[in-house]
């Protein structure tokens, strides 16, 4: 499987380019880690930042290259230690040399991205949609202070257009998210000065979220840091995405919103799909395991798709739990063999119709 993992992929990539060429428009791409339950395939398993929060057991990386829309279109498994930026140069070398896209727009998660994988993009010609951290963002000072109204994109959603030194920014703004923000640290602050009225939060001054409030006098905690509070409040509900487009403001900030829909697929992978647990013990297997459960990814997607369509409103776990029913038993009637099927239940009749296929036969001769 492992070897045939690139055909596949480019038969697939030919297929959405020929019949859905409007899913090529922007190109999404994140990354997942996923552990092993043993030492794993020692080739390609390694340590290294788990998104799994298991740091004690080797991993592997996984890129996904997917379209807005949400269809996967191609992935790659890398070893547990990979850097983003490594992964990054990998697809774009993929996007470049296999796929020959006219034009892609690189959209990319806040978590990935750095100042190197920003090169790699710019250096092989891409247009990219990325978002960057705020508290590292050494421009956030300027982009907050900016003048200028934020305009409405969606519900929960506004931006402000600002280039400064050259570089485009997209400021995007979540009244509803700010709101919780600053509730969640008022809750902080209220705890730390009941605990100064006791005689200290020693137990928080070693932790960075409660530290960065609290002022000292040598070491020593002497109060609320009220300018932390109030720097740190200008960042509620606010982040910044860095582009290189001619797209409109709205339509950059809500290419970044869809990114929602590879996390998705990296959980319906980990689900029910069964990327994890990985019991294999060979690069090969592994490589062809993740291959497998990404075309599972592909023939989910689609059909998620054909029960919408079909107005067909049922999770997938219900789907699948209904389909997993339909069984069917050899019996013995008049000295023949016939194959006999269970009932659909639930939502089974339905899945068929919106495929477009006919259920298998109640009773059929062997």
């Amino acid at each position: 499987m492992a070897a045939a993992k690139d055909q596949l992929e480019d038969g697939w990539f030919s297929w959405v380019k020929t019949q859905h060429p409007e899913e090529l428009e922007l190109v999404l791409y994140d990354t997942t880690s996923t552990y092993f339950q043993g030492l794993g395939a020692e080739e390609i398993g390694e340590f290294g930042h788990s998104k799994d929060h298991r740091p004690d057991r080797r991993q592997i990386v996984i890129g996904v290259l997917m379209s807005r829309k949400g269809l996967p279109l191609a992935h790659e498994v890398f070893s547990g230690n990979t850097a983003d930026v490594v992964t990054f140069r990998e697809i774009i070398r993929r996007v470049q040399s296999r796929f020959r896209l006219q034009r892609v727009v690189l959209v990319a998660d806040r978590g990935t991205v750095s100042k190197a994988i920003l090169q790699a993009i710019r250096d092989c010609g891409l247009e990219f949609i990325v978002g960057m951290r705020m508290r590292r963002c050494k421009a956030a000072a300027a982009l907050l202070s900016r003048a200028g109204r934020y305009r409405p994109v969606a519900k929960n959603l506004k931006v402000k257009d600002i280039v400064l030194d050259g570089t485009r920014y997209i400021l995007c703004y979540n009244p509803l998210r700010a709101k919780q923000e600053a509730m969640t640290r008022q809750d902080t602050l209220d705890r730390l000065e009941r605990q100064l009225k006791q005689g200290g939060p020693r137990q928080f001054v070693g932790h960075r979220l409660y530290r960065r409030f609290l002022q000292f006098d040598k070491q020593a905690v002497v109060g609320i840091d009220r300018a932390a509070v109030d720097k740190e409040s200008r960042f509620d509900g606010k982040f910044i995405l860095v582009t290189n487009t001619e797209l409109g403001a709205s339509e950059v900030a809500l290419a970044y919103k869809d990114l929602w829909r590879v996390e998705r697929g990296f959980r319906c992978m980990k689900s029910h799909l069964d990327l994890r647990p990985v019991h294999h013990w060979t690069e090969a297997r592994v490589r062809g395991h993740v291959a497998i459960c990404f075309l599972a990814l592909i023939l989910d997607t689609l059909l998620r798709r054909a029960l919408q369509s079909a107005g067909v409103e049922a999770s997938m776990a219900d789907v699948m739990r209904d389909l997993r029913e339909v069984r069917a038993a050899t019996v013995e009637c008049g000295g023949r063999s016939y194959l006999a099927r269970t009932d659909l239940q639930g939502h089974a009749f339905r899945v068929f119709q919106a495929l477009g296929t006919r259920p298998p036969a109640r009773l059929t001769p062997l």
